[in-house]
């Protein structure tokens, strides 16, 4: 049963409540899904600020109109209203309405928000509770159906934190999706100055950019109910022409913005849009051309590549935006900041900006808003000159968010020792998060050029290489790799043949085989358990490499790799011939004893630079040069006898153990 109208004129109460209401009525009534309710209460908002701005007074419903509709009398004169209203509405926001822009709503649930709102300023900027109130009802609806999602709070007031936004600093976000990052910087301008104007700073230092229209109507919506003056939203494409895209935000203002913004906040889609294609605009883009590496560094040629992330274009545009000088911060997958295939892309940025930090976000950030892409944060400072060398750059890993990592983003709060939620003076429960602490060591760091932390610490630029992963620098990392040259530890290729060539057997269309994947072993005891047939045209693209007797096989992908999981095992005589994953590396040809080999694969020195050279944001991986360039230690020869001796004798009564067991069930037939 739907429910009854409730068309009594309502007082003034509680606006977040009364935005529910209204989104719970229209979902109830009219068959919308949660994302077109919300659209149409966006609408509705647009149109009563328009109405109460300009004075129209056409906003409202009667008592008899109301009357009339409960009796499903159409009411002429309140329909009339509501489309002059809409009409003039879709004029003053040409850029993110469409010129025939409908409500999509039954007449009855139209009336039912009217009467809701009509008594309620929105306008009014000195009710600044109507502002929070939206946004906690956004907060349960703004997720968007088509896949885009939306930057956690914690994290979009962590990057503002760090830049820490001045009065009359322009601030962009060239995504700003539903105008997260500009509220943040928004409430840390009023917060850290007490005459601050809100109006003033919407109107003249809060700018944004998002290509979708309806999410653009939730950015500036947001503003609009901040303050009573003009907001900066624009709805378009902030990777077309950059000349028209400046032109746009500069319309009508009496700032020059031609030399660019101070501050760039933004979060660029990723993963969740194909690459861009379209010649014209990658035209535009230097990171729109192939690069071609010579002597160590990379120049860019003339040729246009086929496609491009639109996160990298991202990364470009955003140093067009700024002004010399400015300051910048972007969300990135972290397969940006260690992938070999993109380091072009970090030779690009440190041509053009000092590097303030980059911070590693953990895996759970994103996944209660839509994605499980591991992300990290890059701060930059646009540099065109590129003179400056030597200077500090700070690494820090966020290890508590807050929140786990499913799909409510449940809160993790501090616990004593007993177990007992800690809560503060104000008896609000404290999250368990460690971002507070990291925007005070950055604070501390940028005073004295000091820190060395659990989470945090510094490298000299002139230490920084193709990669710019936390975990590549961390100063446990780097001692190690340290303490291997000093023991003078060889490199792995040197000392064993890697497999690189694919299998001829692969060739023999309908030959049977048996095929090896990582889960097929067992990582505590170094051994193939399992092997499943397969014709060949049947086989997984990841079917690879043979493997003979004596090899030994290591994972060089997934999870595991690096890990206390990770999948090493030595091929012994009933596995031979088999084809394995290319997921793994086949190693053979030995120039140490492969069984002191098979226990250094076990070991932290061996686990913690496969962990350190990992790349890819979705599915971790070791490259086969980073894999050649893994370091060996090898102490005295009577040393390594001894282990391979002790080794040997493990796997041997390991094997032995085994054909015990199998003479028993062939005996005992239970």
């Amino acid at each position: 049963m739907k429910p009854q109208l409730d068309l009594e004129l309502s007082k003034v109460d509680n606006l977040l409540r009364r935005f529910e209401e209204i989104h719970n009525f229209i979902y109830a009534n009219d068959g919308l899904s949660p994302q077109q309710t919300l659209e149409e209460i966006i609408k509705i908002l647009f149109i009563k600020i328009f109405d109460e701005r300009n004075k129209k007074n056409l906003f409202n419903i009667s008592i008899d109109e109301i009357n009339n509709i409960k009796k499903s009398i159409t009411s002429v004169n309140f329909i009339n209203r509501i489309s002059i209203l809409l009409e003039e509405t879709t004029k003053e926001y040409k850029d993110i309405f469409d010129i025939d822009e409908k409500i999509r709503l039954s007449v009855s649930s139209l009336s039912y928000t009217i009467n809701k709102l009509q008594n309620i300023s929105l306008s009014d900027s000195s009710n600044d509770s109507k502002g929070l109130a939206f946004q906690k009802f956004l907060a349960h609806q703004e997720k968007d159906s088509r896949g885009q999602f939306f930057t956690p709070e914690p994290i979009i007031n962590f990057c503002v934190e760090i830049i820490q936004p001045k009065i009359n600093e322009t601030i962009i976000d060239p995504a700003c999706g539903s105008g997260g990052f500009l509220i943040s910087a928004l409430n840390f301008l009023i917060k850290n100055n007490s005459n601050a104007n809100e109006s003033i700073i919407i109107s003249n230092s809060l700018f944004g950019i998002d290509i979708n229209k309806s999410i653009a109507r939730i950015a500036k919506m947001k503003l609009l109910l901040e303050s009573n003056g003009n907001t900066n939203i624009f709805c378009t494409n902030s990777l077309d022409d950059l000349d028209e895209i400046k032109l746009n935000l500069i319309s009508g203002k009496n700032n020059n913005f031609n030399d660019g913004f101070d501050i760039v906040l933004t979060n660029p889609p990723f993963g969740t849009m194909g690459k861009i294609t379209d010649r014209k605009i990658l035209s535009q883009f230097e990171m729109g051309h192939k690069w071609t590496s010579l002597n160590g560094e990379y120049i860019k040629t003339k040729q246009l590549i086929n496609a491009q992330s639109a996160e990298i274009l991202f990364i470009e545009r955003c140093l067009n935006l700024l002004k010399e000088g400015g300051r910048m911060c972007i969300v990135l997958p972290n397969g940006h900041f260690e992938n070999s295939s993109l380091e072009y892309l970090r030779f690009f940025i440190k041509k053009n900006a000092l590097i303030l930090g980059i911070v590693n976000l953990p895996q759970e950030t994103f996944i209660p808003y839509g994605t499980g892409v591991k992300t990290s944060l890059l701060f930059l400072k646009k540099d065109s000159s590129n003179i400056r060398k030597n200077y500090s750059i700070f690494f820090s890993k966020i290890k508590k968010i807050g929140y786990q990592g499913n799909k409510n983003g449940t809160p993790i709060y501090q616990k004593d020792k007993f177990g007992n939620i800690i809560k503060d003076i104000n008896k609000n429960s404290l999250v368990d998060e460690d971002l507070s602490k990291v925007i005070n060591e950055y604070k501390i760091f940028q005073d004295t050029n000091i820190v060395n932390t659990d989470n945090s610490f510094k490298l000299n630029y002139a230490n920084l290489n193709g990669r710019f992963d936390y975990d590549f620098y961390s100063p446990e990392n780097r001692n190690l790799i340290s303490i291997l040259i000093n023991k003078n530890a060889v490199y792995l290729g040197d000392i064993a043949y890697i497999v690189k060539n694919k299998s001829n057997v692969l060739k023999q269309h309908d030959k049977v085989v048996e095929y090896i994947e990582l889960s097929d072993i067992n990582t505590h005891s170094f051994e193939i358990i399992n092997s499943t047939s397969f014709k060949v045209h049947e086989l997984p693209t990841r079917a690879s490499y043979d493997i003979k007797t004596d090899d030994i096989i290591t994972s060089l992908a997934g999870n595991s790799v690096g890990t206390k999981k990770h999948a090493t095992a030595l091929v012994t005589e009933e596995f031979n011939g088999f084809i394995c994953s290319n997921g793994f590396r086949v190693l053979r040809n030995f120039k140490i004893d492969s069984f002191y080999l098979l226990y250094f694969l076990k070991s932290d020195a061996f686990l913690k630079q496969m962990f350190m050279y990992r790349t890819g944001a979705a599915i971790p991986c070791v490259s086969d040069n980073d894999f050649a360039k893994i370091l060996v230690y090898l102490p005295n020869e009577n040393t390594i006898k001894k282990i391979a001796h002790k080794m040997r004798e493990a796997f041997n009564l390991r094997q032995e153990s085994k054909k015990y067991i199998e003479d028993i069930e062939k005996e005992y037939q239970i």
